[in-house]
C-alpha cells in the first residue's frame, strides 16, 4: 500500500498510528461509488441521539459533573444548526441558572466555583435558548467583576480564581463579555503582546508562552485578538502557513497539532480560522485556487460525512470511536462553516438537503455563514443577544 504519511524508513508509533486511520478511512472510501450522490447528513438520527442527551445520559458522562453548561451548549447549538431545538428550554434555562455563582460567572455544576470555560457554555446556551428568561438569568454586573477576580496584569486570565492560566480563559472571557456588552479597556489590557507571546516558532499559537501551537488555542487566540481589535499583535503570515498544512492530505479533515491524528472537532477549532483570517487579511482576500475559504471546504465535508457519523447518530472524532456530543457540536459547526463562504454560492457536497441554516442575502444572492465565526452559535442568536444587551442601562464598571 502506498501511505501519505512517509516513515523513511523508521516506523514509529506515530507513523503506525497514522497507517491505521488512513486504512480505516480508505475502507470507508472504498463502499462509496458516488461521493456527491451517496453522502446525506442523518440528520433525524442525529437530533434524536441529540435530544435523548437532554433526559439521561449513561455513566461514562460522570467525568463531566463539572462540565454541565458544556454538554447543554454541545447539544444546544447542535440541535440549532440542525433546526431543532427541544421543547423544554425553560427546563434548561432553570438549570443554567442554578449554576450561576452568588459572586458572578457559572460554575460546572450547581453549586461549584465560578469557571472561564462554564461561564462561556452557560451564556451560549442561554443565548442560543434566546428568551427573555435565559437573557434575564444573567447577573452582568457579577459576572463583569468575576472576569475581572481573574485577569491578570499581563494581559492573560486565570480559569478561576487561583486556577491555571490558559488561552482558552482568554477567549471564554472576551467572548461572552461582547455578547453581554460589558467589554471595557480594563478587560484587554495588554492582552494583545500576551497572546503574541504566545504565537511558537511554528506560527500557531499555544496555551501559553513557550507551549506547542495547537488548533483550539490558536482558534481562542486569533478570536481574542479579532474581540480585542488586536490582530496586529501575531505575525499573521506566519499564522497562516502553520494553519494551511493543519488539513491532512489523505482524510480531508484537520489535525490539531504537527503529527498529530485527523479529529472531527478540529473542523472547527481548524477550520473555524479561515473565516477570521478571509475577513482579516490581505486584499484581495485569501483564497484557494478554486474559491475555497485557505482549504479544501468540500474535502473536510466528505470526512465529516463518509467517516463520523455513527450509524445510529451522533458524530464522532474518526472512525474506529465512539460518538459524543462533543464531537457533534464541534463537527457540525465544522460542516456548517465548510458548506457556506461569504464570497461565493454554498460550497455543498452532497443532496441539498445536507446544507446547515443559512441566510441568504437576496441583493447579492450570497450565503452568510450561519454561524458566527468568533463566538460559535448561530450568527442570528448572536445578533439578538446584542440588540437585547445593547439596550440595558449601562452598568456600574
Amino acid at each position: 500500500s502506498v501511505w501519505n504519511m512517509e516513515d523513511d524508513g523508521f516506523p514509529s508509533h506515530t507513523s503506525d498510528e497514522q497507517k491505521r486511520c488512513e486504512t480505516r478511512i480508505q475502507r470507508e472510501r472504498n463502499k462509496v461509488v458516488d461521493l456527491n450522490q451517496s453522502l446525506t447528513l442523518s440528520r433525524e438520527k442525529h437530533v434524536a441521539f441529540l435530544k435523548k442527551g437532554f433526559q439521561t445520559l449513561s455513566s461514562g458522562y460522570q467525568s463531566l459533573d463539572a462540565s454541565r453548561p458544556w454538554l447543554c451548549y454541545w447539544i444546544l447549538h447542535s440541535l440549532d444548526l440542525l433546526e431543532d431545538l427541544p421543547s423544554n428550554i425553560g427546563d434548561v434555562v432553570f438549570f443554567l441558572a442554578q449554576c450561576q455563582h452568588p459572586d458572578g460567572g457559572f460554575g460546572g455544576g450547581p453549586g461549584q466555583v465560578p469557571h472561564l470555560a462554564p461561564t462561556y457554555a452557560a451564556v451560549n446556551a442561554l443565548l442560543i435558548c434566546g428568551t427573555e428568561e435565559a437573557f434575564n438569568v444573567i447577573n452582568r454586573e457579577k459576572l463583569y467583576a468575576f472576569l475581572l477576580s481573574v485577569k491578570q496584569p499581563d494581559g492573560s486570565y486565570i480559569m478561576h480564581v487561583n486556577g491555571e492560566v490558559d488561552i482558552r480563559g482568554v477567549y471564554c472571557a472576551l467572548s461572552v463579555a461582547t455578547l453581554l456588552n460589558v467589554m471595557t479597556p480594563a478587560l484587554i489590557e495588554n492582552t494583545g503582546e500576551w497572546i503574541g507571546r504566545c504565537q511558537s516558532y511554528e506560527g500557531g499559537i499555544g496555551g501559553e508562552p513557550g507551549s506547542e501551537a495547537h488548533g483550539g488555542l490558536s482558534f481562542c487566540g486569533l478570536a481574542s485578538l479579532v474581540l480585542a481589535n488586536q490582530t496586529q499583535a501575531i505575525d499573521l503570515h506566519r499564522f497562516i502557513d502553520w494553519a494551511v498544512h493543519r488539513q491532512m492530505m489523505m482524510e480531508g479533515g484537520f489535525q490539531g497539532r504537527t503529527n498529530k491524528l485527523v479529529d472531527s472537532c478540529y473542523s472547527f477549532w481548524q477550520g473555524g480560522v479561515y473565516p477570521l483570517l478571509d475577513h482579516l487579511m490581505l486584499s484581495p482576500p485569501p483564497s484557494h485556487s478554486d474559491g475555497d475559504f485557505l482549504y479544501i471546504q468540500r474535502k473536510l465535508q466528505e470526512y465529516i460525512l463518509l467517516c463520523c457519523q455513527d450509524i445510529s447518530g451522533g458524530l464522532k472524532d474518526k472512525p474506529g470511536k465512539s460518538r459524543d456530543y462533543y464531537h457533534s457540536c464541534y463537527a457540525l459547526s465544522g460542516l456548517s462553516s465548510s458548506q457556506n463562504n461569504p464570497r461565493c454560492a454554498a460550497t455543498l457536497l452532497g443532496p441539498p438537503s445536507n446544507l446547515l441554516v443559512t441566510l441568504i442575502i437576496p441583493s447579492i444572492h450570497l450565503s452568510q455563514p450561519p454561524i458566527h465565526p468568533v463566538h460559535n452559535i448561530r450568527a442570528v442568536r448572536a445578533t439578538a443577544a446584542l440588540a437585547h444587551f445593547s439596550k440595558l442601562a449601562p452598568i456600574n464598571f
